[in-house]
C-alpha cells in the first residue's frame, strides 16, 4: 500500500508541475521540473555508493538541522563513479531542487526540497532583520502567528509556491520570530485523498514525506484532531535557531544584501 501511494502521488505531482510549464530558478537555467528518471538514477547511485563504502554520500550538517533538509546529497562523492553528473534540475547545476536523503537510518530514499521555499524565507528574514521587533500578525495557534506583511513593506500576505501543487502556501512566524511554511492545506488534501486516519499526536508530515517526491521542509509539526482535521502540534521548541543565527551573522558582516524593495 505504501508503494502504491508513493507512485500515485509522484505521478500527480509530475503531471501538475509539467502542466504549469515549470519554473525558472534563474535566467538561462534549464527547465526546472521534477524528473522521476533523475530521482531513480540518483537512488541507484546512492545505493551503490552505500553498498561499496558502508556510508551515505551526504554533506556535513549540524545535528539540530531540520530533519527534512539535514542529509543533503554530496555529489562530489558519487560523480562520476556512480553517476555521470548531477541532475540538470539540481541546485548544483543551477536548478530549482536540492537533492536530499530521507529516512537515512532505515530506508535511505532520494527526495527533493523545492528551493523556492528557503529563498522566499531568506528574503523575508533579511528584511525582518532591519526591524527592532519581529513583525507578528494575528495568533493562529499556540506559538504560531501570521506575519504583518505591511510592517515588512510587502503589499500582500506572504506566500510561497507549494511544491506539491499550484497552491500558494502561507508563510507564518513562530514565537521565536522564525519564518515557516504552513503546509496544512496540502496535508489535509493528502489525508482526505488517501482516506487516511492518523492517530492524534502523530506528526503527519512524515506521511506526506514518505509518499511524495518532495519533503515539507521549513515547517513545524502537525497532527490531526478527533475529527481528522489537520492542526499544529508545536510546543514552541525551535529547530531553526542555528540557521537564523547564521543569517544574522552574514547580514552583519555584509555578506548578505537586503532587497531594495519588497514585491
Amino acid at each position: 500500500m505504501k508503494k502504491q501511494f508513493r507512485f500515485i502521488w509522484v505521478g500527480l505531482v509530475a503531471l501538475v508541475l509539467s502542466a504549469c510549464g515549470g519554473v525558472a530558478y534563474d535566467e538561462g537555467a534549464v527547465r526546472n521540473v521534477p524528473d522521476v528518471d533523475a530521482i531513480q538514477s540518483m537512488q541507484r547511485a546512492v545505493d551503490e555508493y552505500q553498498a561499496a563504502t558502508g556510508v551515505l554520500p551526504i554533506k556535513e550538517s549540524d545535528m539540530d538541522m531540520d530533519l527534512f533538509i539535514k542529509y543533503r546529497v554530496d555529489f562530489e562523492k558519487i560523480v562520476p563513479t556512480y553517476i555521470s553528473k548531477s541532475p540538470d534540475n539540481a541546485y548544483e547545476q543551477g536548478g530549482l531542487f536540492q537533492y536530499v536523503i530521507w529516512d537515512a537510518e532505515n530506508d535511505p530514499t532520494i527526495k527533493l526540497v523545492d528551493l523556492r521555499v528557503p529563498e522566499k524565507i531568506r528574503e523575508v528574514n533579511m528584511i525582518q532583520m532591519t526591524k527592532e521587533y519581529p513583525q507578528f500578525g494575528e495568533k493562529v495557534a499556540e506559538h504560531i502567528y501570521t506575519i504583518d506583511h505591511k510592517g515588512l513593506a510587502f503589499d500582500k500576505p506572504l506566500t510561497v509556491q507549494s511544491p506539491y501543487s499550484n497552491k500558494l502556501l502561507p508563510l507564518l512566524m513562530t514565537a521565536h520570530g522564525n519564518v515557516i511554511v504552513d503546509y496544512a492545506v496540502e496535508l489535509q488534501q493528502f489525508i482526505d485523498d488517501n482516506e487516511l486516519t492518523p492517530t492524534p499526536g502523530e506528526d503527519i508530515r512524515y506521511l506526506i514525506a514518505d509518499e511524495s517526491m518532495f519533503l515539507p521542509a521549513y515547517s513545524v509539526p502537525y497532527t490531526v484532531d478527533e475529527n481528522n482535521e489537520v492542526i499544529f502540534m508545536y510546543t514552541g521548541v525551535e529547530d531553526y535557531e542555528a540557521e537564523r543565527a547564521e543569517l544574522w551573522e552574514q547580514y552583519r558582516n555584509g555578506e548578505l544584501e537586503l532587497e531594495e524593495s519588497a514585491q
